[in-house]
This record gives C-alpha cells, structure tokens and sequence, in this order.
C-alpha cells in the first residue's frame, strides 16, 4: 500500500508550480482529479508537441492523473466543482490568479465551516493573503519574473550578462514546498483531525533557496560574482577545456584536494605551496592566472587523460553532458531507474521519482487524455448518461 493511498486531491492547476506538486501526491498513491477546461485544458498542453505531439512540460507533470473538464464559471459547473470537494477532497490545490479561488467559493474560508478538515494549499506568485496583501499581491507573476525578483537572475550568468535558469526553479521550488507543506497538513490532521490554509508564494520559495547569496551579501556587503558555469566563490571549480576539444567540470574543496592537484593532475608540485595560490580566498582573487596554468596543463592532454589523472588524485570531477547524455546516462540505467509511463500518444520512458528504491512497487500510471475521466467522475457524484450528455450540451463540461 502506498503512503496517500486513500487521499483524493482536487486541483485547479495550470502550468508548472502546482501540477509538479500534485504529480508529486500522485507519485505516492493519491488520487489527483484536474479540473480543467473544456476545449482547452491547461494552457500547458499548448507550451509545444516533443513528446509524440504531446506538450514536454504537461507530460513531466502531470502522470497518474485524472482529467475532469468542468467550465467553472458556468452555474451548474460550478456547483458540481463544490460538490466534488465537499464529498470527495481531502486536499484542494489551485494556483489561479489571487482571489479567484474565493470568487468560486472553494477558498479554504468558504469551505471551512462544512469541511473543517480540508487542507487547501493556495500557490501565487507573491502571496494571496487578504490580511497582509502586500503591494504586490495582484502583480502577475511568471518563473522568470519571480526568478528576477527573487534575485537569482543577478547571481547567475557572466560577469557581462545576468542569465536565468534553464528550467522552471522558481515553479519548481513552490512546488516542492507545496508538496511538503501538504504532507505536513496530512500528518497534522492526523493528530487533531484539523484542515489548514497553506499560502504558499514563488517569490518566499526562491527566497529560501536564495540564502546563501543572501548571507554572503550581508548588511551591504558585495553579492557573489557572477562566473558563468564556475562557482563565484570557490576556486578552481568548474569548466576547463582539455586538448581535444572536450570539457570537464571539476570541483576542490580543501587544501588537501588543491595540493593533489597540483602534485598529481597538474604535474606541478610547487604550485602548492606558491603564495599568491595558498588558501582558497587567495585563489579566487587569482582566479584569471590560475585559470591559464589549468588551461596550458590540460592542452596536450585528452579528456580521458584529464580524468584519469583526476580520478587518481580523487578530485571531484563531472562530464559536461547534454540531454542525450542525459538520456543515456549510464548511472541512471545500471541502477534501474527508468520505467514506461503511457500517454495518449503511446508509451515513453520516465524516471522513478527520487527516493523510491528500483524494486518497489510505486505508482506511474498514465498521463491523461484531455477529459479523458469527465463522465466516470461525474457518475460518481450521481449523474447519469443523460445528465451527463445535457450539461455537455450545454457546454458546462
């Protein structure tokens, strides 16, 4: 049995934040309807078609699923929403623009009174608290915004450009700490049998993951450099090219690891003690003429050379991979961690969630069709064929 076996969540999602913290609640066995809407579903759907014609962000997100197409600003559509959560939900998730939640009436303020045991979790992208707005509680809010207000953008980049994220962080990280605050909710209702309202904001969820360079730049003082794919404020740690075209990351921690290197990758046992490279502030201030010591070392050396010389010094190191690198990563295959998830266009690979061992019977089931679970679920709540096909009809589903 799995540990939300027997937990159903309701989610008015779109995008990224939410369906990445619903999938997660899938993952561990429970049941997840999505309302969408009709005709469209969640604009993700649309973002593009490289899985097979299905869109790469909805695939990732949104396996193990059911699809439930209501058109909640359509009366009888709205009432069916209401009755869904009163019977069925243990959790609501919605990440809607600020207030719409409570212009439906399924705000956890509405619902409290007849279910004082349902969690909702509220995502936005700056917070959706009528008590403390804030000034920018209505401000819309995308993963590249947040990750520009959050200041991630200014640490990230070359010292010429401020770069963002290949990926969604700021979506992600609110939706990891939704996940983990609903598990919380979960276990706390456990103890009192209480619901909670959790608000939960991008721009707080990047701001977590921003305190290092946030403490580093303590009362005034400079923020960490932007160094590109190297680390601002460790040295030597990052790309260098070797002698036949190729790139390897490496990484030093300590002292100990700087005089390996010298002695053992670089061939070059008095740099070790040389002082303008004797601790590791001394080494980012020289990190330019540092660099060109590595870079000559690594010239009439191949990759694999490199890296054995590397790996006989043990230092840290890593290939500079891409996504078919990715895909073909030999760690990955040797410890089973690919699976066939199906979807409407066929059957693709994914990977098992992290933390869930290769031989356990977890949950990856189908990411669904577009409405693909309307009438089943709507049967559930009592309607028949007929009724079915007449609020069909009437385009409320």
């Amino acid at each position: 049995m799995q540990p939300l076996q027997g937990i159903t969540v309701v989610t008015l999602e779109h995008a990224i934040a939410a369906p990445f913290a619903t999938r997660q609640l899938a993952d561990l066995g429970a049941r997840v309807i999505k309302v969408e809407r009709p005709g469209v579903g969640d604009f993700a759907r649309a973002y593009d078609q490289r899985v097979r014609g299905l869109a790469s962000h909805f695939v990732w997100t949104n396996r193990s699923k059911e699809s439930l197409t209501l058109d909640v600003k359509h009366p009888q559509a709205a009432a069916l929403l209401l009755q869904l959560i009163v019977d069925k939900a243990d959790v609501v998730v919605q990440n809607l623009a600020p207030g719409a939640a409570a212009r439906l009436g399924v705000s956890h303020a509405a619902l409290q009174a007849r279910r004082p045991d349902l969690i909702v979790c509220d995502i936005s992208g700056y917070g959706d608290d009528l008590q403390r707005p804030g000034p920018y509680r209505d401000k819309k809010a995308y993963d590249l915004l947040i990750q520009s207000e959050s200041g991630f953008v200014s640490t990230t980049g070359t010292p010429e450009t401020p770069s963002k994220a290949g990926l969604s962080i700021a979506d992600i990280a609110a939706g990891m700490y939704a996940y983990s605050n609903i598990l919380a909710a979960l276990l706390q209702r456990r103890i009192d049998g209480q619901g909670r309202r959790i608000d939960l904001s991008m721009l707080e969820a990047m701001g977590e993951w921003m305190g290092y360079p946030l403490y580093y730049a303590f009362e005034g003082a400079a923020p960490p450099p932007r160094a590109g794919a190297a680390h601002a404020t460790i040295y030597p740690y990052g790309p260098f090219p070797t002698g036949d075209g190729k790139t390897v990351m490496l990484g030093l921690q300590n002292e100990r690891e700087w005089a390996q290197f010298c002695t053992t990758v670089l061939q070059q046992p008095a740099l070790a003690t040389e002082p303008r490279f004797t601790g590791n502030a001394r080494r980012v201030a020289e990190r330019d003429a540092l660099r060109q010591i590595i870079v000559d070392a690594f010239a009439g050396l191949s990759y694999a050379q490199v890296v054995q010389r590397l790996e006989d010094a043990q230092i840290a190191n890593a290939e500079l991979r891409d996504m078919a690198g990715l895909w073909q990563h030999e760690q990955l295959a040797a410890r089973a961690r690919w699976r066939a998830v199906d979807t409407p266009a066929g059957p693709v690979p994914a990977l098992l969630p992290p933390g869930i061992g290769a031989d356990e019977n977890t949950r990856l089931d189908a990411v669904p069709a577009l409405g693909q679970h309307t009438d089943a679920i709507l049967a559930e709540l009592g309607l028949d064929a007929a009724g079915i096909a007449a609020l069909r009809a009437d385009g409320a589903v």
